[in-house]
């Protein structure tokens, strides 16, 4: 960051004169609160963990003092961002292991995994990695590409979406999987034309060799976890919503004891666990700022990479099938009533419009069953909606949760497998909004880049990551810079139960901010993915500096 400018060190001068309270930070510059009632300053002033005042540059001068740390912000200062969806463990376990997400070829796919396994111990697993296959054009990869590669380290490697993964033939083996493997409801077993397994699998089918792979020892998920909360921190990150989540509930607990948590973090467990979540609440409260268990997390069905997620009509490039039922409907709604009367925040991952329309369904059963209460359902994903589910979604208080990022990498695809009616509902971000529906933005980190400024320029541009929509993808989808800032910043808070702490810069409010190297409202629309982050400061703790200019 730059050097004070002259006019900063007289208004020092000034302000050391007064009786006015010291603080112990002030930032200078063009500030975003997100405060509808007051949406921008040029200056904030920070004192222990909390936001003293908001303002004018010369009036919030007057509480710098000789112990004051000062930042010069010449892009703009914005809310700190929270993310409403990731996965905390498995991002910070991905940092450390084999990275295929931009492979383009099958020989690039089998290269990484060899080199990774030359570095591995004898019986090592090999795990994470988020391929794509749609970089290469579409064949699916198997275990006989990775056989001759891997023969002393069991090998699951999942696509990025985490829907589906490929086994080599010593992870099959480990988890006891053979031809002569029985279906498993809510998956896919992939079989090539003779009945051999050729260790792809989907969904719940995943399960059997999840079972066998050894956890992270404590040790491990805390360096895991530590490791993701630094990568979050150094994306403006200062919040997340941690789905799924098991071990990284105890980790973050570790870390926090040690001094060392740097982000506020909400974990929704499975929503099969609903019962121990609910124990918990009872005898232990929801938690408080940094740390929240008070959700839980459930499936309706898969995604549309895997050609799992649950549509009305047939996919165009699987003619035979809607997708899957991630989740028994009779488990799933009775699920969602129980956990909803235990007093949990009820959150369901939901992609087809068949998915949505079923979930739907069901927090409405919840909620003639439990009577009226603040319970703030979420859709996760909410990726392709008709137009009555978005009503419902408005007319029902249900927050849509969505990856913009996810827009812009579908984009270059989702024309293959589905029909042009059902994409104009896809990533409908204006619909939900003009509908009165609200909106927490996240990435589904590691499906995803950990970045809101990605995230910002695709709900914005609706722009492609191939290129091939300069004027956006379904571009009366677009929203405004500030609506997609409020989506990373407030509406994340609102959908945590934090409003009345996070989401703005005012006074009062918890002193949780980010410094962008450029202002995002000023700026040309694409080049928002191009900006970086300067700092992240959380509770008035500036946890991340980064050189100006890169990320």
């Amino acid at each position: 960051m730059p050097r004070l400018p002259l006019l900063a060190v007289l208004l020092l001068g000034v302000a050391c004169r007064t009786d006015q309270p010291q603080a112990d930070l002030v930032l200078f510059g063009p500030v975003w609160t997100g405060d509808p009632g007051a949406p921008t300053a040029t200056a904030v002033a920070v004192r222990g963990d909390r936001i003293v005042a908001v303002g004018d540059s010369l009036t919030v001068a007057a509480q710098v003092g000789s112990e004051t740390e000062v930042i010069h912000a010449t892009g703009m200062i914005a809310p700190g961002f929270a993310d409403g969806h990731l996965h905390l463990l498995d991002g910070g376990l991905q940092l450390a292991s084999v990275d295929l997400r931009d492979a383009k070829t099958p020989d690039e796919f089998i290269r990484r995994i060899a080199a990774f396994a030359s570095t591995q111990a004898p019986g090592a697993w090999i795990l994470g990695g988020t391929w794509d296959h749609e970089n290469w054009g579409g064949e699916l990869p198997t275990r006989h590409w990775i056989d001759s590669v891997t023969p002393e380290n069991p090998v699951f490697v999942q696509r990025l979406d985490g829907h589906m993964a490929v086994a080599n033939s010593a992870a099959l083996r480990l988890a006891g999987l053979d031809r002569a493997m029985a279906p498993i409801p809510g998956g896919t077993i992939i079989r090539d034309v003779d009945g051999e397994l050729t260790g792809l699998l989907k969904d719940e089918a995943m399960n059997p060799v999840f079972a066998v792979i050894p956890p992270p020892s404590p040790a491990q998920a805390d360096s895991a976890v530590m490791a993701a909360m630094r990568h979050a921190n150094s994306r403006g990150l200062v919040a997340a919503s941690a789905v799924s989540a098991g071990l990284e509930i105890g980790a973050t607990r570790r870390l926090r004891a040690a001094g060392m948590q740097t982000m506020r973090l909400s974990f929704y467990p499975p929503l099969g666990n609903w019962r121990t979540v609910a124990d918990s609440l009872t005898a232990n409260g929801p938690g408080d700022e940094w740390i929240r268990v008070a959700g839980v997390k459930g499936f309706v069905d898969g995604s549309l990479g895997s050609t799992t997620a649950l549509f009305f009509d047939t996919y165009l490039d699987e003619p035979a099938s809607h997708g899957l039922m991630v989740t028994a409907a009779d488990s799933l709604r009775r699920w969602i009533i129980a956990a909803d009367s235990a007093g949990l925040q009820v959150v369901v991952h939901a992609i087809g419009d068949s998915a949505n329309a079923i979930l739907l369904d069901d927090y409405e059963a919840a909620r003639t069953a439990n009577g009226p209460r603040d319970r703030r359902f979420r859709i996760e994903h909410a990726q392709h909606l008709r137009p009555e589910e978005i009503a419902r979604m408005a007319r029902d208080s249900v927050i849509g949760s969505m990856q913009p990022y996810h827009a812009a990498d579908d984009g270059r695809w989702a024309a293959k497998r589905v029909r042009p009616d059902v994409l104009k509902g896809t990533y409908a971000f204006r619909s939900i909004l003009d509908a009165g529906g609200r909106l927490a933005f996240g990435s589904d980190w590691y499906v995803a880049p950990l970045d809101p400024l990605f995230g910002i320029w695709a709900a914005v541009t609706r722009e492609t990551l191939d290129g091939a929509n300069p004027e956006g993808w379904y571009p009366e989808q677009r929203i405004t810079v500030d609506e997609a800032l409020t989506a990373y910043t407030a509406g994340n808070a609102y959908a945590t139960f934090g409003e009345a702490e996070r989401g703005m810069i005012k006074e009062g409010m918890l002193a949780d901010l980010v410094v962008i190297n450029r202002d995002l409202r000023a700026i040309p629309p694409h080049q928002i993915r191009d900006a970086a982050i300067e700092a992240t400061i959380v509770g008035g703790k500036v946890v991340y500096r980064g050189p100006e200019g890169s990320r």
